[in-house]
């Protein structure tokens, strides 16, 4: 018998996120957003699976190789660009696409030779001011690019939102504003839309959208559920209890003994820990689900296991199934508890709790 801690990801929900993005945007292209292990969904899983996409999103080139080496044969695009002229020089072979941001990667697609010359999306800070080069200098590397023998075709055109999912009219019109200034008389079809824009914002839909989050079944709003969007998680984090014992009122729990009994009371043990990518600063009360009763964690969480109040669950047993996040139990809820973001949860979930897919 092996350990319980487990990673469920459901197939078929993913597939349903995937039709939910398309009724939220029914005239757009979309790229699927699959960077940091598929949201740590894994790569290769979520890329079979959104071959009704029409590009994948990747932050860099080992991505984008394990995903052709899995068969993959969708356009793939560089979320980051590329980092030296060797690693530009290797996207034409494997058919890849490439963002531009910064005025290095542009002198070095100007000494790429035709042969090698590569589909290109360029990137505008409308306002986010991480990425992407600034609007008054637009035209002028659109026209570099234009004039590029490593430029193939037409210029796709991009940008990033800051706030879409704070719901911030004044930002999002701003960048709107900027990105549509600084564009203007361009060729070239636009990409802008993230998650909360696909869902928020239709003026921003362009031709291309990016959907990231709610591909998995999150909200990328803090005062909206999924469920409210017609989304469906995909991963589920479930484990079982390995111990049940009689705890005595004034009996400290856990490392530091953070954690007081207020009575004599039932504990019990679950085989998960921040080792398996459950958050270590998840709070004394964070809610877990056992035999479909709400229980909540008492303590500090150790690499390998997970100490809870029993005291409101009824007729428990060791064995008995734990659900730390998933359908029943949203990971935003736990995000808020641990005082994160459901998306560091979903990325930790790369460690060593065994993985398994149903409805596939």
């Amino acid at each position: 018998m092996t350990r319980p801690a487990r990673v469920v990801i459901d197939l078929q929900a993913l597939r349903h996120n995937l039709h939910a993005v398309k009724r939220y945007a029914p005239a757009q292209k979309v790229m699927a957003i699959i960077k940091a292990d598929a949201y740590g969904h894994g790569l290769e899983r979520i890329a079979h699976q959104l071959t009704g996409a029409d590009a994948f999103g990747v932050a860099c080139l080992e991505e984008a190789i394990r995903i052709r080496e899995a068969g993959i044969t969708h356009p793939i695009i560089l979320l980051e660009g590329f980092f030296s002229f060797e690693e530009l020089e290797q996207l034409k072979s494997l058919n890849l696409q490439t963002v531009i941001h910064q005025h290095d990667q542009v002198s070095m697609i100007e000494h790429l030779s035709s042969e090698k010359a590569i589909k290109i999306w360029m990137k505008i800070d409308s306002g986010m001011h991480r990425l992407g080069f600034d609007p008054s200098e637009v035209q002028t590397i659109h026209q570099r690019l234009r004039g590029a023998k490593g430029c193939l075709n037409e210029i796709i055109l991009m940008t990033h939102f800051a706030s879409a999912q704070e719901h911030d009219q004044t930002s999002m019109e701003e960048q709107l504003n900027i990105f549509a200034s600084a564009t203007a008389d361009l060729e070239g079809e636009r990409c802008l839309a993230n998650s909360a824009a696909i869902i928020e914002w239709s003026r921003s839909h362009g031709d291309w959208i990016r959907p990231g989050l709610m591909l998995y079944g999150v909200s990328p709003f803090p005062d909206r559920s999924a469920e409210d969007l017609g989304l469906h998680p995909v991963m589920s984090l479930q484990s079982e209890l390995i111990s049940i014992r009689q705890a005595r009122k004034g009996d400290k729990v856990g490392y530091g003994g953070t954690w007081v009994c207020p009575e004599d009371m039932l504990i019990g043990v679950v085989a998960m820990g921040y080792g398996d990518g459950y958050p270590r600063h998840a709070r004394s009360g964070t809610p877990m689900i056992i035999n479909g009763q709400i229980a909540s964690l008492i303590g500090r969480p150790s690499m390998d296991m997970l100490t809870v109040d029993l005291r409101q669950c009824a007729d428990v047993r060791v064995g008995d199934k734990v659900i730390l996040w998933g359908r029943e139990l949203p990971i935003e809820e736990i995000a808020l508890c641990a005082e994160t973001i459901p998306y560091e949860l979903l990325c930790g979930m790369r460690m060593r709790a065994k993985f398994v897919e149903i409805n596939g």
